[in-house]
């Protein structure tokens, strides 16, 4: 049964709605994803941990969940937020509703607000800390005691706690895939492009993966500040050292950065979505990317890291998507190449991996 619900932001901004999904309340940081669909491929990202997500898309839930597009074990989102909660769903491979997969996750949503106005109030104040309750009372105390998301290492949250493989390893190169909130379709484009993989919590020494035998490093998207996960900015130093081949995508772009010497920031309201245009500066060419982060690299500072340039910027804003370096065989991209959801413009970068290790 619905019932009230509260959307709360930390400039006591409220939203009223009803609850649908797990009866309860929740904290977290209130951002908004763009993508037209994909809504359980972004539930189950880790890179949303401790986020309450609101779609701007106006209908979700229309095509129901099934056992197939999940891209973690469980659902990582703190909270979802939609206009309209489409009760009735209907597609070939549905299982259960949205709603019914969202309860026996646990998960707080809330629908019936006005996410444009959301959205607009987003953009222009920032993405803050939030949440969403069943009542009103002392909302507000409780969303300024929760922690902000800098300085917030979240990725030790979401990593897996031991190595385990992936896919099949027969005749395949050895890559060590260090995980700080991977997604599984990373997991399934480095098999399908001739990895053997097996994948390390994040914290593991390169000392380990190498004894291991891997013979080239993957670095993967998570959540929270990279500045606070040390320990992957320490790993990054040790592949670089190492001179082992190495691949990043979004906080392992972001780890990448700082290992090498630049600096991250906060965005005002991070890019989310499957409509980021990207310019590749080596070709010229002009990708349409998948995002989901909050924060960027900062442009000056990366100029100044010798023996690397930057190879990708974003048209939307002119933030830095992705850096090489010039002696080193080792680059990384800020966006997601392995979509899901998304565009496929950039899975050519899986074969560029592959290409740079079998020169080495």
């Amino acid at each position: 049964m619905q019932t009230k619900s509260f959307l709360v932001l930390e400039d006591n901004t409220i939203f009223e709605g009803t609850s649908f999904g797990f009866d309860g309340d929740t904290l977290g940081e209130a951002v908004f994803n763009t993508s037209l669909s994909g809504y359980q491929e972004i539930l189950t990202d880790p890179s949303y941990c401790g986020q309450i997500v609101s779609m701007t898309y106006p209908m979700i839930g229309n095509y129901g969940v099934n056992d197939e597009d999940v891209e973690s074990s469980r659902v990582q989102v703190a909270g979802f937020v939609v206009k309209e909660y489409a009760k009735t769903y209907s597609n070939f491979r549905a299982t259960k509703s949205l709603s019914k997969y969202l309860e026996e996750n646990r998960i707080v949503a809330i629908e019936g607000i006005d996410t444009r106005k959301l959205t607009r109030h987003i953009r222009d104040k920032g993405a803050m800390r939030a949440g969403i309750f069943r009542s009103k009372e002392g909302a507000l105390d409780k969303i300024k005691a929760h922690a902000s998301m800098n300085g917030l290492d979240l990725a030790s949250a979401v990593m897996c706690k031991k190595p385990y493989d992936f896919g099949d390893h027969a005749g395949k190169t050895n890559v060590a895939v260090f995980d700080f909130g991977i997604k599984t379709n990373i997991l399934r484009l480095l098999d399908s492009h001739g990895f053997a993989v097996r994948v390390y919590p994040g914290n593991t020494p390169l000392e380990t993966a190498l004894k291991d035998g891997a013979e080239c490093a993957f670095l993967s998207n998570g959540p929270g500040d990279p500045a606070a996960v040390h320990y992957g900015i320490k790993l990054v130093q040790d592949i670089a050292a190492a001179s082992l081949p190495c691949f990043g995508i979004c906080l392992g772009h972001q780890m990448i950065a700082l290992g090498l010497g630049a600096k991250t920031y906060k965005l005002k309201f991070g890019h989310r979505g499957g409509n980021q245009p990207v310019k590749n500066l080596s070709t010229g060419s002009v990708e349409i990317t998948s995002q989901n982060h909050g924060f960027a690299v900062d442009m000056e500072t990366m100029k100044s890291v010798k023996d690397v340039e930057i190879t990708h910027v974003n048209l939307n804003d002119n933030t830095v998507e992705g850096i090489r370096h010039t002696k080193l065989p080792l680059f990384s991209v800020q966006y997601h190449p392995e979509s899901n959801p998304g565009p496929h413009d950039s899975v050519y970068l899986f074969q560029q991996f592959k290409d740079m290790v079998a020169a080495r």
